[in-house]
């Protein structure tokens, strides 16, 4: 059996890679399966430099294959903000509706064409023998008047896609996986990784004497 280890104890985006990945590997498992230690503190100034720094402290704990991911909301009348801050700058304890709330409100001035914004997901893969490799992915879209669909998680519900006339709060798992900005970073990835590997060569081969 072939395994991967996601470095994430989100249980929502574990279902994402499980989605996007069952079919290379037999098992995909985040931080909870392997005692769920808990992530380091994303103390980077980016995306990558926080998604590396996860990936190194879940590595050494597997002998699989090991992605860690940053994600995160850059809105341009907002200078970028809340970027590699977005799960946190609402303060501690924070639901995903109270951090859509507080960011509607710091928008609510701005006018349409003024509201544009992207997802943004920077992979980090790390193999058994430490090689290791950053891929992005971005979604360009729009930030909605008010949350539309229980879809998703974060700030999916406020995030409108134009060219489907929806936020991503409406979007089925399997259309949402297909045009995400996580799903285009992982697209990245996995080429890389049946380059490297080969489909389900997740596992470090046992060492003969």
């Amino acid at each position: 059996m072939s395994q991967i280890v996601v470095a994430t104890l989100n249980r929502h985006k574990l279902a994402e890679y499980r989605a996007m990945l069952g079919e290379l590997y037999d098992e995909v498992l985040g931080l909870e399966g392997l005692g769920a230690p808990e992530p380091p503190e994303e103390t980077g100034a980016t995306f990558e430099e926080n998604a590396l720094l996860k990936v190194r402290a879940c590595a050494g704990l597997t002998d699989a294959v090991t992605l860690a991911d940053d994600s995160g909301l850059e809105v341009d009348a907002l200078g970028g903000f809340p970027g590699v801050r977005s799960n946190r700058w609402a303060g501690p304890g924070r639901s995903d509706a109270e951090r859509n709330e507080m960011l509607l409100r710091k928008m609510q001035d701005v006018p349409w064409p003024e509201r544009t914004a992207r997802f943004v997901c920077v992979i980090a893969a790390a193999l058994p023998d430490g090689t290791e490799r950053t891929f992005r992915g971005a979604l360009e879209g729009m930030i909605a008047r008010e949350p539309r669909g229980s879809l998703g998680f974060g700030y999916d519900p406020v995030f409108y896609v134009p060219g489907l006339g929806r936020t991503v709060g409406e979007l089925p798992p399997e259309e949402k996986n297909r045009i995400s900005h996580r799903a285009r970073a992982l697209a990245a990835a996995r080429s890389w990784l049946v380059a490297r590997t080969g489909p389900g060569m997740a596992r470090r081969q046992d060492r003969r004497a």
